[in-house]
């Protein structure tokens, strides 16, 4: 797909900074353009025109904050502090293209985590974002990092199962469990893999669908011969 061809699939909206009153422009993908191809087995949409994941980070250019387009105006007063303090005084301002790439989209979500580590943010942030960073690395076929960050997503959300409520990012108690199981699959936690597939499959509150997929999951690791 061309660049004139993506950026039909686009268009901008004004946003202003919960941080510094900053008013800026963010590209947004229309929601009529994505098209699905293919979903992997830990919640990643694959799609065939222009990529929504790339666009979903929101940067002010002038103080540095960064944040997922959904939690981007959800900020304490505290926490603007913090950014004024602590981030403001070293950003250096970096204008980004309309095409964001993978490696683009990776570089903007980094910055999110980074503010997500300095402002404490919820495990489940940190969580989704380090989830999403492996998802860029996964379309760039850089393995080794994709498990990186793979393996920080895993951690991030067994703090966020443990001490947040439900739902977090769309994610229900059932599917955080699968997808708990389906981390430790992918890095090669077999057995502890397997302690949380049993979990989904024997909730009473799991779902028929999160149940088939933790059973996949489980099928999987049982063909490895592990």
């Amino acid at each position: 797909m061309d660049n004139i061809e993506i950026k039909s699939h686009l268009f901008q909206k004004k946003v202003t900074c919960p941080v510094c009153n900053n008013v800026f422009n963010v590209n947004v993908v229309k929601i009529n353009s994505p098209r699905i191809q293919s979903r992997d087995s830990d919640f990643f949409i694959r799609y065939s025109v222009a990529n929504p994941y790339f666009y979903d980070v929101w940067i002010c250019n002038d103080c540095g904050y960064a944040a997922l387009k959904v939690d981007f105006n959800s900020l304490k007063k505290h926490q603007r502090d913090i950014v004024l303090t602590n981030i403001k005084p070293k950003w250096k301002p970096r204008v980004y293209p309309d095409i964001i790439t993978e490696t683009l989209a990776i570089e903007r979500y980094k910055l999110a985590l980074l503010n997500a580590i300095i402002i404490e943010l919820n495990y489940s942030t940190k969580a989704m974002i380090c989830l999403k960073i492996s998802w860029m690395y996964r379309l760039l076929n850089m393995e080794k990092e994709e498990l990186h960050f793979l393996n920080k997503a895993l951690i991030a959300l067994n703090n966020a199962y443990m001490n947040e409520g439900f739902p977090m990012y769309g994610l229900q108690r059932d599917s955080t469990m699968y997808l708990i199981g389906e981390l430790n699959r992918r890095i090669g936690n077999y057995q502890e893999a397997l302690i949380w597939y049993s979990k989904t499959i024997t909730s009473l509150g799991s779902s028929y669908k999160i149940k088939e997929l933790a059973r996949n999951g489980r099928d999987i690791i049982k063909g490895t011969n592990v």
